[in-house]
């Protein structure tokens, strides 16, 4: 396994938990707050043929261009999160329209779909994207996504890059296998575990709240792990037996990508603590795909300095910019 060493932080940026944590809050915070403030996103409702609809903010670059950069944001975060309106400025600046999609449940979406979000629907994902596609005339179609966006990304590459007639792909720090991931979550830095707990705990309870129908209000209230939401909703609202056979099947081990012919790269870091450098390596080897797996970065951090700016949304330029 090759580490590089393209991104290089001061000493004082290096420690891997501060790389994940001043991801989201803290100076990138404050900074895409204020940058948020020059964009002029339009909400766009995406249907897809099934009915699904999905929010997504559309950004036009000042430059009248024909190419589009989708990013996709991570477990409980949003279009709104801070490493998605910093990245989505510093794409527009080079050029880049941007769409930031929001996933099923996140965001404020709660109410458009009645079925529960899981992460094996990059299928309804791939759908709505091909409808705002056929009504616009991009002529290059890029993804960018990031932690459970970036397994999305890859998944579509790989079953919808041709049909959706994408140029390439970029994920980063993208789950590979949960099933071992959540192992190494629970065995943690116990920061982690509750931030996703309490995330997803309040985005049921919010989903519960518009459909109460689903009756399972009780059992939330009462569940203190990510391990106790699992078993209220495997296998009654998610379709699989159990949490494994959940796991395995947006997993991205093996063989699972070997049908992606859309140039994709895989950024991730040494040193992230959720997702574990040796779930990287299970990726089977394609030609099309390239996996970059840098010495420092966190969890979808590569903050390089104290005001918060990120080395990896300057890659995302550099490697799209390489095919115009």
């Amino acid at each position: 396994m090759l580490i590089l060493k393209d991104f290089q932080p001061s000493i004082f940026l290096r420690n891997r938990h501060f790389q994940t944590i001043l991801n989201s809050v803290g100076p990138r915070k404050v900074r895409a707050n204020r940058l948020s403030l020059s964009l002029k996103s339009e909400t766009i409702i995406l249907k897809s043929p099934a009915g699904v609809r999905l929010i997504s903010e559309l950004d036009l670059s000042s430059v009248n261009c024909n190419q589009l950069v989708v990013l996709i944001h991570g477990w409980e975060g949003s279009s709104k999160s801070a490493y998605q309106i910093s990245a989505a400025k510093t794409l527009l600046d080079n050029g880049f329209d941007v769409l930031r999609l929001n996933l099923r449940d996140h965001g404020d979406s709660h109410h458009l779909n009645k079925q529960i979000f899981n992460a094996t629907r990059s299928d309804e994902v791939a759908d709505c994207l091909g409808s705002f596609l056929s009504t616009r005339s991009y002529k290059k179609v890029f993804i960018a996504g990031f932690s459970l966006g970036g397994n999305f990304a890859l998944r579509i590459a790989a079953d919808y890059g041709c049909h959706l007639n994408l140029t390439a792909v970029v994920a980063i720090s993208p789950p590979v296998d949960d099933f071992n991931g959540l192992r190494v979550l629970n065995d943690g830095f116990f920061i982690y575990r509750r931030y996703f707990f309490r995330l997803w705990k309040s985005s049921l309870i919010k989903k519960i709240s518009i459909f109460p129908e689903y009756g399972i209000q009780s059992e939330l209230q009462q569940a203190r792990s990510i391990d106790d939401i699992n078993s209220i909703l495997i296998p009654d609202f998610v379709p699989f037996m159990n949490t494994e056979s959940y796991f395995s099947a947006y997993a991205l081990i093996g063989d699972r990508l070997s049908t992606i012919k859309v140039p994709s790269t895989v950024i991730a870091s040494k040193d992230d603590p959720i997702v574990p450098t040796a779930d990287i390596v299970k990726i089977g080897k394609n030609a099309r795909l390239s996996i970059e797996i840098q010495a420092f970065g966190g969890h979808c951090g590569f903050i390089d300095n104290v005001w918060g700016a990120s080395w990896v949304e300057r890659r995302l330029s550099v490697i799209f910019n390489s095919f115009l």
